[in-house]
């Protein structure tokens, strides 16, 4: 997972945040700690680069009160470096303005970037209390840059001269991505609506932070705990004991806590026996934050509807959506819904199937209930157990996380691109769980830092994610310093950490993020490596999921933790024909996620929000045509992270769009040799180390040989046979 947050133009035009939030305390301390005491003056950690191997970042020494000094300082730095391109008397050059301002505030983006990993990996309440004072003092000062006239008038004189400017590609590019920005910010709107702009940011920003704390709070406190260990009947030892675990750490001991994941849906669904507890996580997941509490979502949503609208409608937009989509791949909402539209007829006839086959499977079990939400991960397991003969609890043993991670993602890294990696003990990371890599090309030579962080925790934000600690870029002479963050359970103490099926291909997918991060080759930082459009930014990490289940990478990783045994070839085989299982639920459930999004941010009207928030998304399911029976949408509009917090408004189609390049992508790799150094080689070359020097669609084309298609996402998903039905 992926999502963006712009923070502020300079040393790099975005700060990526991913699937999650933002910011945390600093050593490897629980996050009620005390802070320690800073080595100097509050924020001077923050006052020049780390002296650290590449720049990583000091988390011995930073603290949460180093974070609100730091900022007020780099944006006073920042606004003095912006203020003297935006004065200088020499007439505007690529080299005074756009160099300049891409060189500029590297204090504030150091001290951003380190802000925006710790809270959405291990926040605390000191630091939200930070992140809402400053959230809206960061809309401020991006509109003090954007809607500065001096700075604009200097770009707008460049962008009418460029084709006179002799610029290379990189340059050209820069030049039109920062002159859209500026447009896009309201720089060619007159004082008054430039006014208004900024009031709308401020009140945006603060709002996205404040549904984002109430989020991480009605995660909480929508955990379920349980009193009778009976109720826990079908969860293994192993599952019993975390639960326990996280009970002791809230002050329950003797009791047992079931926490909820980011989803609708709910891993432990799958393994309860007992129906009515099925049904209550359900429902806790399904209502967390609908509870008429503090951390009720649904009045800061209308909030944000309402100023979106407003705001996409003051730059000259129909609708928000319109606004998103301009420097998407898919460029129109027009192109987004018909995308999604083409999907959903198979996706519907598929799950219809699988809601019967999962009656039937009640019944053969001698029960007599309809099946609803909460009950389909069990039987569908079950269908599944008895199709394919294939046991969660069998494959498990196979997947213990080290070696996943290194004989698994490492190792395919190795053979695609020639890459190793090394173990650094000696970096201070922000939790003990956070482990720390050396990445290496084939001649030995440096390319970056990996940084991993496996394990939920209750400050941690639900899903997975990829972002940076230091950016690449030729310009200012420093080397990608990545980290992956993900939310697998811990296990218990002296038990191992063995992981479904499901988390080893998210290891792979966010690996493929770390991938298209750490292979970045640009020279200025707002173009370099992730820094791309929402519907491409999942594609590397979507194809590099498919060499999991590689039988060369398979059997280098797969191997069972107790007796070193390497996974039988009929258990990979039941894998492989399972992996297209249930997929009607899968893609429905993304589906009418995405289509929700798109309705929501569609409006061209507030007064099309005088209804309540369930009502409209109702409403919203059934105008398009995605309110499958049965199957719920991945995220209900209350508990939407990716979209009221996290950069993926009108935006989460694009996991499913970029299904489609990465399926399409890896028809390429099969019908060229698969898994070889060369492919691996050419898709570096042509995808993973562009960044955004380039259009997305004739990047894709020069790779693919044509526009993407729609015909391998749906084989590779199983759902061909259902498209003609």
């Amino acid at each position: 997972m992926h999502p963006i947050r712009s923070l502020f133009l300079g040393a790099s035009a975005c700060a990526i945040l991913t699937g999650a939030a933002i910011a945390a305390p600093a050593a490897p301390q629980p996050a009620s700690a005390p802070a320690k005491p800073s080595a100097g003056a509050p924020g001077t950690v923050f006052e020049a680069a780390s002296p650290l191997f590449l720049h990583a970042p000091q988390f011995d020494k930073i603290t949460e009160a180093d974070f609100k000094p730091a900022f007020e300082a780099g944006m006073a730095r920042h606004k003095a470096e912006v203020t003297e391109i935006a004065e200088n008397p020499a007439a505007p050059t690529f080299d005074n303005t756009l160099a300049a301002l891409e060189r500029s505030g590297q204090m504030l983006e150091r001290t951003g970037l380190v802000f925006n990993a710790l809270t959405s990996a291990n926040t605390s309440d000191g630091l939200q209390k930070i992140e809402a004072e400053m959230s809206p003092k960061f809309a401020a000062h991006n509109d003090w840059i954007y809607l500065n006239p001096k700075l604009f008038q200097r770009v707008q004189s460049l962008y009418d001269r460029r084709a006179s400017l002799g610029l290379n590609a990189e340059q050209q590019q820069l030049l039109t991505v920062v002159h859209q920005k500026f447009v896009r910010s309201g720089a060619k709107l007159s004082p008054a609506e430039q006014t208004r702009l900024k009031a709308l940011n401020e009140q945006l920003s603060t709002l996205e932070t404040a549904f984002q704390h109430k989020l991480l709070a009605a995660d909480k406190g929508g955990a379920m705990v349980i009193d009778d260990k009976a109720k826990l009947a079908g969860l293994s030892e192993e599952q019993v004991a975390a639960a326990a675990a996280a009970a002791e750490a809230r002050g329950l001991k003797g009791k047992w806590v079931l926490t909820l994941q980011n989803t609708t849906q709910q891993p432990l669904l799958q393994d309860l026996a007992d129906r009515s507890v099925r049904e209550q996580l359900f429902e806790r997941s399904w209502t967390r934050a609908e509870q008429d509490n503090d951390a009720d979502t649904r009045a800061t949503i209308t909030q944000l509807a309402k100023l979106r609208i407003e705001k996409a409608q003051l730059l000259g937009y129909p609708s928000y959506a319109a606004y998103v989509l301009e420097d998407q791949m898919a460029r129109t909402p027009e192109a987004a819904e018909s995308f999604l539209r083409q999907l959903a007829p198979a996706a519907r006839a598929r799950s219809k199937t699988e809601a019967a086959e999962n009656q039937q499977m009640i019944q053969a079990s001698g029960e007599s209930f309809q099946l609803k939400p909460w009950d389909w991960q069990r039987y569908s397991e079950k269908v599944r157990k008895a199709r394919y003969d294939l046991d969660e609890a069998e494959v498990k043993p196979y997947f213990q996380l080290d070696r996943v991670l290194k004989d698994g993602v490492f190792y395919a890294a190795g053979q695609l691109y020639g890459l190793s990696f090394k173990e650094r003990t000696d970096l201070p990371v922000y939790h003990p769980d956070v482990r720390v890599f050396e990445v290496h090309e084939a001649n030995g030579e440096l390319i970056g830092l990996f940084y991993f962080d496996p394990f939920k925790r209750d400050n941690k934000s639900g899903g997975a994610w990829m972002s940076n600690f230091v950016n690449q870029s030729k310009l200012l002479g420093t080397k990608p310093v990545v980290y992956n963050v993900s939310n697998i359970t811990k296990p218990a103490a002296g038990q191992p950490a063995l992981v479904s099926w499901d988390d080893v291909t998210t290891l792979f997918h966010e690996f493929g993020h770390a991938l298209h991060g750490l292979f970045a080759d640009q020279t200025y930082p707002t173009l370099s490596g992730t820094n791309v459009a929402r519907d491409f930014v999942e594609f590397p990490s979507q194809i590099n999921e498919n060499w999991a289940l590689d039988p060369k990478v398979l059997k280098n990783y797969a191997v069972h933790y107790k007796t070193g045994q390497p996974i039988p070839l009929a258990l990979v085989d039941k894998i492989k024909a399972a992996s297209k299982f249930n997929q009607g639920y899968t893609m429905g459930e993304l589906i009418a996620a995405a289509e929700l999004d798109m309705q929501w941010h569609r409006l061209g009207a507030p007064d099309a929000l005088a209804g309540d928030v369930d009502a409209f998304e109702q409403q919203a399911l059934k105008a398009g045509g995605v309110d499958f029976p049965d199957v719920p949408p991945r995220y209900r509009t209350s508990y939407f992270r990716h979209i009221w917090s996290n950069g993926y408004a009108a935006g989460y189609y694009a996991y499913l769009w970029t299904q489609m390049l990465a399926d399409s992508s890896y028809k390429w790799f099969e019908q060229n040799g698969g898994m070889t150094r060369a492919n691996g080689q050419r898709f570096r070359d042509m995808i993973l180390s562009r960044g955004h020097t380039e259009d997305y669609g004739p990047m894709f084309r020069a790779f693919y040989g044509r526009d993407p298609e729609i015909g391998p996402m749906l084989e590779h998903r199983g759902l061909g046979e259902a498209q003609g039905k």
